[in-house]
């Protein structure tokens, strides 16, 4: 069974910076493209950004593009989401997922990290 654990969530102030990271055991991860999401009190949970097997492939949200950053280290089967210049609205809960070839969506989530962004 898949596992995802994220970390590296907390607080910090407008225009600082956090690195998540979403540690993934179970499966093969080179398999697996990854995605961060995020879900804010209230809010659907929306698309961050996602990153293809090898590495080679990244999308983004528009509200995070040039802030944010997704790299993954297929040695350590780590995913890693580099968040610069934090704004209030970047305030959720932060989840990485996991989908595997032959699958159109992600199938393995893992438990969140909270992200608050004071002004």
């Amino acid at each position: 069974q898949v596992q995802l654990v994220e970390s590296g969530g907390g607080v910090v102030q407008a225009e600082g910076s956090l690195r998540l990271s979403c540690a993934a055991s179970g499966g093969t991860f080179n398999f697996a493209a990854m995605g961060w999401f995020r879900q804010a009190p209230g809010k659907e949970r929306d698309f961050v950004a996602s990153i293809d097997q090898s590495g080679g492939r990244t999308t983004y949200a528009d509200s995070v593009k040039g802030r944010f950053t997704i790299s993954r280290d297929n040695a350590k089967n780590t995913v890693y989401l580099q968040m610069n210049s934090l704004l209030p609205e970047d305030t959720a809960v932060y989840y990485c997922a996991a989908r595997y070839l032959g699958n159109t969506k992600y199938r393995y989530w893992g438990q969140g990290t909270q992200v608050t962004v004071s002004s």
